[in-house]
């Protein structure tokens, strides 16, 4: 599976998806190169599965073109794309064993029964659940359905694996588990897979490129560092991870770096990292994570650039890290993760807020958001 022949495993041209009036997905286009992991990520409603159901067959696009290995295949019926698909509710025959449920797409093709023992033996292996085909589905764990559901889908040698929200009825441990099984048994088999979430650690995780969406429009498409550390515009920076957003405009601007000034007067340096320009009205984004929080005690000064001084407003302990609310002003609630744990602030004390010009962003100011 996965021979890299040079030509894309699938790409989408043009892709519009229309509902009656509503049009679900708007001039989409992707390629996507053989044996690559590639997640749709965004909101409910924002189109990833109809996108994912147009690639299987389940819809035909209004306009535009899907082809899989350079095969046009808007006409194609779902039987003759040869794609393995993966959904949320597993869809496991409840009445047949789990022999019945891995080897029912070969046996419905007519392969001899010699071979279909050998493929589902050698399936159930790769899921590491051997010896379970007697069983029946109502006898296994959710986590061992969906381990299933993905041995019925790789037995038949699909050239595409699509997998829409397939981890999404298991507990956030057995989803964890799931995620690196199914990431590695990708990495193994090298077939190309398209997977659909919501969920931005399954993206961020697990993929090698990230299409973001929103209302059926791609926001930007990349691997997971620059989908998350270099944003395109402010839904993806808060889409992803926990950003601070900070209005203001350049106020200087040279090859390496650009200072900036926000509402409220405090200074930011910030890395050049396009071609701003003194005047340009910008929101400064700030991951959580990336604020230092230091205890300060007395008098707060003012003026300092890329620092904030407050009070924290309110506290919480989440086991891997500590989560500050910091009252900045007249500023909304700054939020800071801080994963350290070192540092044992409290709700009502005086902090510093730094941050280091590399880890700040720029976006250009969007309509409606000012």
């Amino acid at each position: 599976m996965g021979k890299n022949t040079g030509i894309p495993a699938v790409q989408l041209k043009g892709v519009v998806k229309r509902f009656g009036k509503l049009v679900a997905v708007q001039k989409f286009d992707l390629t996507i190169e053989e044996g690559s992991f590639v997640t749709l990520l965004g909101p409910s409603g924002c189109g990833k599965t109809t996108v994912l159901r147009m690639i299987a067959g389940l819809e035909t696009p209004t306009e535009g073109e899907i082809y899989i290995q350079g095969r046009l295949i808007n006409n194609v019926p779902v039987h003759k794309r040869n794609i393995g698909m993966i959904f949320q509710n597993y869809a496991l025959f409840p009445h047949k064993n789990i022999y019945e449920n891995v080897g029912f797409g070969l046996k419905y093709k007519g392969a001899p029964k010699e071979e279909i023992r050998k493929k589902v033996r050698r399936a159930l292996e790769m899921v590491r659940l051997p010896g379970v085909e007697k069983r029946m589905p109502s006898q296994l764990s959710g986590g061992q359905q969906q381990r299933i559901a993905l041995a019925r889908a790789i037995v038949m040698e699909p050239v595409l694996l699509l997998m829409d929200e397939p981890l999404s009825a298991l507990d956030e441990n057995l989803r964890e588990d799931m995620r690196r099984e199914i990431a590695n048994l990708q990495k193994v088999l090298r077939i190309t897979t398209i997977f659909v979430t919501h969920d931005q650690r399954e993206a961020l995780s697990m993929s090698d490129r990230i299409v973001v969406m929103k209302d059926g429009v791609v926001q930007q498409v990349g691997n997971p560092e620059e989908v998350y550390n270099n944003p395109a515009n402010h839904f993806v920076a808060d889409f992803l991870g926990h950003s601070n957003f900070f209005y203001g405009k350049v106020i200087e601007s040279d090859a390496s770096m650009v200072k900036v000034k926000l509402d409220g007067e405090s200074e930011f340096l910030v890395e050049q990292t396009g071609s701003w320009r003194a005047g340009e009205q910008i929101q400064l984004v700030v991951r959580a994570e990336k604020f230092e929080i230091i205890s300060h005690k007395g008098k707060l000064p003012k003026g300092d650039i890329n620092c904030f001084y407050g009070r924290i407003a309110e506290r919480s302990y989440m086991g891997g890290e500590v989560n500050y609310f910091v009252e900045v002003g007249n500023r909304p609630l700054i939020h800071v993760i801080d994963i350290s744990k070192s540092k044992q602030l409290q709700e009502g004390e005086e902090v510093c807020l730094k941050v280091s010009p590399q880890h700040c962003g720029l976006l250009h100011l969007e309509n409606g958001l000012h």
